[in-house]
């Protein structure tokens, strides 16, 4: 049983990786990553804020749901400067890849490790 509590807490990681990066997202803008007031930074504050509420959420009680919904964000991360047409902002529009890049692949190795753990149990 110690040994199970012990996996669990192993694997949380990814969730605080997920905190700090919905974090980053709601600061850039402040540091230069795309104007305070346009679409690329609103795109980097909500984007952030979902990641950083459902990382919390997940630190408190993990569920395989909120890895497909940070896959859903982090692939929005992705297409958002070109949808919404900001690819003009080079850095902002960089960050945002970027870290949709690693949401995604962080929510895709959680969930993988939360369905093994599920499947196995």
């Amino acid at each position: 049983m110690a040994k199970q509590q012990f996996v669990n807490k192993e694997g949380r990681w990814q969730d605080w990786f997920n905190l700090v990066l919905g974090a980053w997202l709601i600061v850039a803008p402040f540091i230069g990553l795309g104007v305070n007031h346009d679409v690329a930074a609103w795109n980097s504050y909500a984007s952030g804020a979902v990641v950083a509420v459902f990382a919390i959420a997940a630190i408190a009680r993990p569920h395989l749901w909120e890895e497909w919904l940070n896959l859903i964000v982090g692939l929005w991360l992705i297409i958002a400067p070109f949808a919404l047409h900001f690819t003009v902002q080079s850095a902002p529009m960089w960050n945002q890849i970027i870290v949709g890049l690693l949401i995604g692949i962080d929510a895709l190795w959680a969930g993988a490790q939360m369905w093994a753990r599920h499947r196995h149990a």
